[in-house]
């Protein structure tokens, strides 16, 4: 079975197509895998699918046999995307986008371009609406944050304007200083979803007077 030069253009542009669209989302959620990576992953299984299917028109073998590894082979990509934040992890969602554009320019190399469209559509409203939806409905977690402070005049007001920053609800505070300038500040916070727990952190720690900030 032959494929002309028009048809391999047209599956590789749509495969990219597809692809940046599920990057583009993930790009504007600042998550490690964005717009790039996901047309790589999506434009590059198209075209091992069709090197499969149509290099070897007198060779009798499974197209199907490619496709698998190339299926295993997104895991370890996927992998590198995965986080651990504490007792949280995080990147699940972009590894299995990854897997799931892959899965699209492999179809879209094999020719069957409905269903990868559908399948494109369907994950961007994934991606996009039950994260609204997560967002707004999911409650968040209480957590305690403790940090180590200079006790100084205005350094409270510091660490609440990153807090603020970052939607965190402060439920209690409790302070304890001692004979070298430095006070234990305890918080019980909610952290929204929507924020990094890791980005938290490292803002506060960049805030002058802020010496360790950590959770329990």
């Amino acid at each position: 079975m032959q494929i002309t030069n028009i048809e391999i253009a047209v599956r590789l542009v749509l495969a990219l197509v597809l692809g940046g669209l599920v990057g583009i989302e993930r790009e504007s959620t600042g998550r490690p895998a964005g717009f790039r990576t996901h047309i790589l992953v999506s434009t590059g299984s198209a075209l091992i699918m069709i090197v499969s299917a149509y290099a070897f028109p007198s060779v009798a073998h499974d197209p199907g046999r490619i496709a698998a590894q190339v299926v295993s082979g997104i895991g370890f990509l996927g992998a590198g995307t995965i986080m651990r934040e504490g007792a949280n992890v995080r990147g699940l969602t972009t590894a299995a986008s990854l897997w799931t554009v892959a899965g699209v320019g492999l179809t879209v190399g094999a020719g069957l371009y409905f269903p990868a469209v559908l399948g494109t559509i369907l994950v961007v409203l994934t991606l996009v609406l039950l994260n609204q939806l997560e967002w707004k409905y999911i409650s968040t977690k209480h957590e305690i944050l403790t940090l180590v402070i200079q006790d100084t005049p205005g350094q409270l007001a510091r660490v609440f304007a990153v807090l603020a920053k970052f939607d965190v609800d402060v439920l209690n505070v409790e302070l304890s200083g001692d004979d070298t300038g430095e006070a234990k500040l305890d918080l019980q916070v909610d952290i929204s979803p929507k924020h990094s727990r890791v980005s938290i952190i490292e803002e506060l720690v960049s805030t002058p007077g802020v010496k360790r900030a950590s959770y329990k």
